[in-house]
């Protein structure tokens, strides 16, 4: 057992500095039934652009605060003690800007224990202690709430969650240990685990009280005085608190085992065994179902510790800076003030791809969306499919029956392209192939406005040649979005010779509108994701077409720690697209990059892979196999030459797009990956990895960044 109060905590003090210090001041409140409620407001003094943050300072100004309060409890004078936050924001968590200044394990290890130490006298008060969860409560901000002894949450809390997973790290101050205890093993692997691994998914306040995770839930009207009021209740044993997912013993003997192994084997099937922090996360989960608090918090400290030092940390970090940082201040981004007003969308097309666009446009611009076809069929198949789209978002609850109404009303088909004379911006969703874009594009431009935007969403054809052909070609820019539409958060916007800053600004500024990630992009071959794609995708066919085992080659990228495998994502994209990109690249770059006609045979089939229950590729179809049969070679590549092919690939072709000016910086690259293709945060996208890796040496004798990206060790 760790025994905090002797722990000398002076050698991270160096960590505050420049430390915005979140401050803890205590106002009594007398309750209605006469007991008084010391309320601790936690306050950085700044707005809610700033959250509360939880960094060495502001721990050991908390700690005396409640030493305090503890005292008076003791002398009487206080009989509950309450923690809230300023408007909006109880907590975002631990302070990580400064983490690598943390030095050695030592010093991450006292990161832990002062946490622990600082919010573990939350349930050592001599009274009970409350947490009135009034906004944001991320990380350490939700384990003050958890090491207190009774929780209420105001109803409109922008979000709760326990999102360290997502950063390589697990929770280290107590959650790991005092949530599953709190509402039972499949709750906590939800929260602790799962939601992390999904885009870092969140709880939403009624969720919280429904999993247990609060006691009680109250309007935000008068959030602080409901809570106030049912704490004097609590005290006075007026109101009564159900922990109705708290585990019991037969919980622990039986269903915790059961449901840490169903998880370790989901998480083996679907982020296979490369990231630390899920599994490490899973053992401190499952250990918690018996020994004591202080028994958890000690294996919290040593795991947070030893996560902290690592490379996945590191890279986890400086991927999360991209995403918060510079995502949201793209590089190159024309001023938004010689943006076009957009008052109306035209969707040329009314596939698929082209009803998922008109869906996001209409929700997110709450403008009139035009689709057309080339027949009437087509055009009303496509706006009865986002018709029925709404219609599910309304029974989900997501839209009331006025909004719904009201964005059914936005969308018209026609055949008639006159229409278009009001669009401001309009976007192609046809077929993959360059005279079939000049042609829409060309019979558009004869109605559209002098100054109206028209885009592209080609994946990797030249924007500059799809407009070649147009009158005004600097209206032209290229605004690749990513499948499914709806859920994937980068937009590649593509910039031509010719592409005015106008039509450059309006496409950054609709990308922003619709919810999504623009980084701006040179007009070449493939763009980001896709070249950089078309070099894992190719390296993977080249070995089965050396006489590889396809499931040798599905195991050789395992390291990567990529959310799928290349044959996963081949047949995600479909065999006929990731065929048609390959020719694009290997026309482009034939001395890079691999193609085969084998490949098309491949994509004529139904089936190309077998698959087993939670997706893992398991071999070839027979069709397949009678394809590839003479087609491949007999000289097989070990899964070592295969990943040393990747990686000495992608270190090449990254260095190449930088010195083509492809995008301004390797930040742009890695952004993308990360947005765009699911690459992991474990990984920092491409580039720390391949330093690491010592790709970036091997290929053009230097590292991408400097120092190169990795955890402190020691």
């Amino acid at each position: 057992m760790t025994d905090y109060d002797k722990i000398d905590f002076s050698p991270i003090q160096a960590l505050t500095e420049g430390e915005v210090i979140t401050h803890s001041p205590v106002r009594d409140i007398r309750l209605a039934s006469g007991k008084v409620l010391a309320l601790i407001t936690l306050d950085n003094g700044r707005d809610h652009n700033r959250p509360n943050t939880l960094g060495p300072a502001t721990l050991t100004e908390l700690g005396a605060t409640l030493d305090a309060l503890k005292a008076r409890a003791a002398a009487g004078e206080i009989q509950a003690v309450a923690v809230t936050g300023k408007q909006y924001i109880l907590a975002a968590g631990a302070d990580l800007s400064d983490i690598s200044k943390v030095g050695s394990k030592d010093n991450a290890r006292l990161i832990a224990q002062l946490g622990h130490h600082v919010l573990g006298k939350l349930g050592d008060l001599g009274v009970p202690s409350f947490a009135f969860v009034n906004g944001l409560a991320l990380g350490g901000g939700l384990e003050i709430a958890l090491n207190s002894t009774y929780r209420t949450v105001d109803a409109s809390a922008a979000a709760i969650a326990l999102p360290e997973v997502f950063l390589g790290i697990i929770p280290g101050w107590g959650g790991a240990y005092l949530l599953p205890n709190l509402i039972g093993i499949e709750n906590a692997l939800e929260v602790v685990i799962s939601n992390p691994l999904k885009q870092n998914r969140m709880l939403k306040p009624q969720q919280a009280f429904d999993y247990g995770i609060v006691d009680a839930i109250f309007p935000a009207a008068n959030y602080l005085e409901s809570s106030l009021a049912w704490a004097d209740g609590v005290l006075a044993d007026k109101v009564k608190v159900d922990r109705k997912n708290e585990p019991g013993k037969i919980e622990r003997l039986t269903k915790w085992p059961i449901a840490v192994k169903m998880a370790r084997g989901m998480l083996e099937s679907k982020i296979g065994t490369v990231p630390r922090s899920p599994y490490v996360a899973l053992d401190l989960l499952d250990k918690a179902k018996s020994g004591t608090k202080a028994d958890g918090f000690a294996r919290e400290d040593e795991a947070l510790a030893d996560l902290v030092v690592g490379d996945q940390f590191a890279a986890s970090m400086y991927a999360f800076d991209l995403v918060q940082k510079r995502a949201k201040r793209p590089v190159g981004a024309p001023d938004k003030e010689l943006a076009k007003k957009v008052t109306k969308v035209g969707i040329i097309g009314a596939g698929l791809m082209a009803s998922q666009f008109a869906l996001l446009f209409v929700r997110r611009l709450q403008v009139p969306v035009l689709i057309t076809d080339l027949d009437q069929a087509r055009v009303d198949k496509g706006v009865a499919y986002i018709h029925e789209e709404i219609g599910k978002l309304e029974a989900k609850g997501r839209l009331d029956a006025d909004a719904a109404n009201r964005l059914r009303a936005l969308i018209t088909g026609t055949t008639d392209k006159s229409l278009y004379a009001d669009c401001d911006f309009v976007i192609e969703a046809v077929f993959e192939e360059v005279g079939v874009k000049q042609a829409v594009f060309g019979e558009i431009e004869q109605f559209i406005a002098e100054d109206a935007i028209l885009a592209t969403n080609t994946s990797s054809l030249s924007v500059e040649e799809i407009g070649a052909k147009l009158a005004h070609p600097e209206r032209l820019v290229g605004f690749h979005f990513f499948n499914p539409v709806a859920v994937m958060p980068l937009i590649e916007i593509v910039k031509t010779p010719q592409t005015s800053d106008a039509a450059l600004s309006t496409a950054f500024v609709v990308a922003r509108t619709l919810g999504k990630n623009a980084v701006l992009t040179a007009d070449a071959p493939g763009f980001v994701v896709n070249r950089l794609l078309a070099k894992v995708m190719g390296e993977a066919a080249r070995a089965v077409y050396e006489g590889t085992s396809l499931l040798t080659v599905e195991k050789a990228f395992a390291p990567l720690g990529l959310p799928m495998t290349p044959f996963q994502l081949i047949d995600l994209v479909g065999w006929k697209v990731a065929a048609h990109v390959q020719d694009t690249m290997a026309h482009a770059f034939p001395e890079r990059f691999y193609a085969s006609e084998n490949f098309h045979q491949l994509a004529e089939l139904a089936e190309v892979v077998e698959k087993d229950k939670g997706g893992r590729v398991t071999g070839w179809t027979k069709a397949a196999a009678a394809v590839l049969k003479g087609a491949v070679g007999s000289s097989p590549s070990s899964e070592a030459e295969i990943l040393r092919r990747v990686q000495d690939g992608l270190a090449q072709e990254i260095r190449i797009m930088l010195d083509e000016g492809v995008v301004p910086e390797v930040e742009d690259i890695d952004l993308c990956l990360i947005l765009g293709a699911g690459w992991p945060f474990i990984d920092g996208g491409a580039s720390p990895y391949l330093d690491r890796e010592g790709s970036s040496e091997r290929v053009f004798g230097d590292t991408f960044h400097h120092p190169v990206i990795r955890g402190i060790g020691g």
